[in-house]
């Protein structure tokens, strides 16, 4: 009896260590299998990531805010011609647009100047716009790591020059075939007082010294891909920006992507939250398809809120489900790259093989 005890008991004893060798070799398995599904999975999501110390584009912005605003108002005509040949190509461009004055009217253009520089509205914005923007070097090392990333993947792109510029609030972007110049006056904080005459409350957020990054490059890929539909459909449209944005995403990785969207942390939880919502509403109003301009504009376009969808919604709701789309598909065909994205237009079949189902 006491034999058979013992012997149970081992039987026990090696069932119980044999489990454990099994219940050890499951759990190693296991690991090992998340391991590598989390490593794949990052892979994928990392697959554009490059070193961006290789090949690297160095970006310096050139400060006609800083060296118009800097003017000496006893006498403008020698400060104007010294900038006249700092900036031999920009300064026409500049009075052009944002003076509408010929660029070749010294006279004119110096008195507007003096008039601006002295103006006493404006004075406490050109002092805070130098303040804000004495040191630019962070916002040339972002554009600068984002512009080696669109030069790895679209080497044959030419990539502009960046200015700053002030316009009295009066244009934040001047781009031609050679640059593009954002204005720093209009980017002095979503609380500085004197924007509240000037703009729309639901602009407010993204006029910050942190956006500036974000919107030069966003500027230049918009500016280097133009949308192709002979249809012209909400969906083309959606898709297409989707596409940049999702661009935008890789050459960008460091950035949030609710400061990609320029969208506030509260805007694009309430998307993420109700994005099958968004979606089904789309569907069943049968917007998809629409080619009425004006609808499109209410998906597409700035605006307080997604009008179609809901009065509590951020705008521009018709890019975000875009770039939720393009994402699905760039991870579901890992074979597709950069430039094969961009270069589709077909956008029908691009949703069709994304898969999406939010």
């Amino acid at each position: 009896m006491q034999i058979y005890i013992l012997r149970l008991r081992f039987f026990i004893i090696r069932i119980f260590k044999l489990k454990t060798k099994m219940k050890t070799k499951l759990i190693l398995s296991t690991c090992i299998l998340g391991l590598s599904i989390f490593l794949s999975s990052c892979n994928k999501s990392n697959r554009f990531k490059i070193d961006t110390s290789e090949n690297r584009v160095e970006v310096k912005i050139h400060r006609f805010d800083k060296d118009m605003l800097s003017l000496d108002t006893t006498n403008i005509k020698a400060g104007l011609k010294k900038l006249y040949a700092t900036y031999p190509e920009f300064l026409p461009e500049f009075a052009n647009n944002i003076l509408d004055t010929a660029a070749t009217d010294t006279q004119a253009i110096s008195h507007l100047f003096y008039k601006y520089l002295t103006d006493k509205t404006f004075a406490p914005v050109n002092k805070k716009t130098l303040q804000t923007f004495q040191d630019v070097s962070n916002i040339e090392k972002q554009v600068s790591d984002a512009y080696t990333y669109i030069h790895h993947y679209f080497p044959e792109v030419k990539l502009p020059e960046i200015y700053f510029y002030v316009s009295g609030f009066n244009r934040a972007v001047m781009m031609n075939d050679k640059f593009i110049a954002i204005s720093t006056d209009l980017y002095l904080g979503s609380n500085y007082p004197a924007y509240k005459d000037y703009t729309y409350e639901y602009m407010l957020y993204d006029m910050r010294r942190e956006c500036v990054a974000t919107d030069l490059v966003s500027t230049t890929l918009f500016r280097m891909f133009v949308m192709n539909s002979s249809q012209y459909r909400l969906m083309d449209n959606m898709l297409f920006r989707g596409k940049v944005m999702y661009l935008l995403s890789i050459v960008m990785p460091n950035e949030k992507p609710e400061d990609l969207m320029g969208y506030t942390p509260e805007q694009w939880k309430w998307s993420t939250k109700y994005e099958k919502e968004i979606w089904a509403a789309i569907i069943d109003q049968k917007d998809l398809f629409s080619t009425d301009i004006q609808l499109i504009r209410k998906y597409m376009n700035d605006a307080p809120f997604t009008a179609p969808i809901s009065q509590e919604s951020p705008g521009r709701l018709g890019t975000w489900i875009g770039w939720q789309i393009v994402k699905s598909y760039m991870e579901k065909n890992t074979q597709i790259s950069l430039t094969d994205l961009m270069k589709d237009n077909n956008y029908q079949k691009m949703l069709e093989d994304s898969g999406y189902k939010p």
